[in-house]
């Protein structure tokens, strides 16, 4: 049996204060829509509508090739979304899944378990509800003699109806055509004054129409309304994420202080220290422990690798690179297999080869390093002139002294050296020196005279 999905995104989440779409909101590196979308992924949707409202062009970025996206103008509540996200449907009959865009932790099997269900029975309508021990502020699942009647709001909810423990997920299988009939009897005479789609369960089940319920863990039904909803969210989601890479063979020594999105990667046989964040497009190859301390966004780490209190962003860090502690990498860094990049380095947009090594106290910027060439402590590529940036050339097996000032553009050749405190500013030739200094000049009887000068200042 076919079936659709009307995905209600149009909220703006008032309560988080934010400004944009509540559903735009991001936990463990995907928005709550991106979460939503990929747990329908493996359903077999045929015919999936997205109902968008509050900041709509924003919202329609983020939704796949091949949805229809229908914009809800005003927004008069959930029924009245779920009938704008029918109009977007080619399907006229089947079996039709609504699912709120603000539930990051619902699962496919879940989702899969309801469809069935109401397959199974033959329902009108099947509704996803869990048990909370604080049920305030969710709509209550009313029963008579076990069978679904109603879902209750709870500012419409009686005393009695209040101590019901049993709440809608707003996770909903309805028979399609059913749900369009029921929803154009909708009225708004209740507290909010909007459309609700929970009064469908009661005109369906009125009209002696079966109603099933599928219960889930509590976990599950957490939808996400405020900023504390969100960082609950983001906390069991990243527990997922952890557990199925210790499950997969990745060594964490404290899985409640690593942090890794969605959409990084991280291979088995490798070693994650406390306060890693691998953020975005993040990969990590075997055999590479990254920690203490480290934060990579879009960066690739390679096998053996080691990388610890380090920042980098947009970056690639090869096979057995060495980077840090107290080290930054901006975007266009690469370090090639072997290489290092050392305590108090900043690297941007530049190539540091097989073997070569910046261990301390520099800066490389829109450089080429050739293979094990080693930069002293204290060495800055001078790359902007005030117009433009410039490139630094740096050959194989160079030796650049400590403190060197290469102001690019300039080229020092393979097998060169450059002497500790020189400022070059002219291309260096393979196997070269290059020394740039003044002449030194020492005052003989210096700090006698300056004492003589300041006991006299005092008399």
């Amino acid at each position: 049996m076919s079936v659709s999905v009307i995905v209600l995104a149009a909220g703006q989440g008032t309560r988080m204060r934010s400004g944009s779409a509540k559903v735009l909101e991001e936990a463990a590196g995907r928005t709550l829509l991106a979460w939503v979308l990929a747990a329908l992924g493996d359903i077999g949707a045929e015919d999936l509508s997205i109902v968008v409202g509050h900041d709509a062009d924003a919202v329609r970025r983020h939704c796949p090739d091949g949805a229809s996206v229908v914009e809800q103008v005003p927004q008069n509540g959930t029924g009245h979304a779920a009938s704008i996200g029918i109009s977007g449907l080619a399907s006229t009959t089947g079996t039709v899944l609504v699912v709120p865009g603000d539930m990051p932790l619902i699962r496919t099997e879940s989702l899969e378990r309801l469809i069935d269900l109401h397959h199974e029975v033959d329902a009108a309508a099947t509704v996803l509800s869990v048990d909370l021990d604080e049920p305030t502020g969710y709509g209550r699942i009313i029963r008579s003699n076990g069978v679904v009647t109603a879902i209750v709001e709870e500012k419409d909810a009686t005393d009695a109806q209040r101590q019901v423990t049993e709440v809608n997920t707003s996770v909903y299988a309805f028979d399609l055509e059913l749900l369009a009939d029921a929803l154009a009897r909708v009225r708004n005479d209740n507290a909010q004054g909007e459309y609700y789609l929970t009064d469908v369960i009661g005109l369906l089940a009125a009209g002696d129409h079966p109603i099933a319920a599928l219960r889930v863990d509590a976990e599950q039904g957490i939808g996400v309304n405020t900023h504390r909803d969100l960082a609950t969210a983001a906390a069991v989601l990243r527990g997922r994420i952890n557990d199925a890479l210790l499950e997969s063979g990745v060594w964490m020594l404290d899985p409640q202080r690593v942090y890794v999105d969605a959409s990084a990667t991280v291979e088995p046989g490798v070693k994650l220290y406390p306060e890693t964040y691998l953020r975005g497009s993040s990969s990590v190859a075997a055999g590479a422990e990254i920690g203490p301390n480290v934060q990579l966004t879009n960066t690739s780490v390679g096998r053996g690798a080691k990388v610890q209190q380090a920042v980098a962003i947009s970056a690639e860090i090869g096979d057995r690179a060495l980077v840090g502690p107290f080290a930054y990498l901006r975007p266009g860094a690469v370090l090639r297999e072997g290489s290092k990049v050392g305590t108090f380095v900043e690297v941007k947009a530049s190539d540091i080869g097989e073997g070569s090594k910046v261990p301390h106290l520099s800066y490389i910027g829109d450089t080429t390093i050739g293979t094990s060439s080693n930069v002293g402590a204290g060495t800055v590529t001078v790359n902007y002139d005030g117009f433009a940036k410039n490139r630094t050339i740096i050959g194989n097996n160079v030796r650049i002294g400590s403190d060197t000032m290469l102001v690019a553009p300039v080229t020092v050749g393979d097998d060169a050296f450059t002497g500790a405190g020189s400022v070059i500013t002219k291309d260096v030739p393979p196997g070269a020196l290059a020394i740039e200094r003044s002449a030194q000049k020492n005052v003989e009887g210096y700090a006698t005279k300056r004492q003589q000068r300041a006991e006299g200042d005092e008399g």
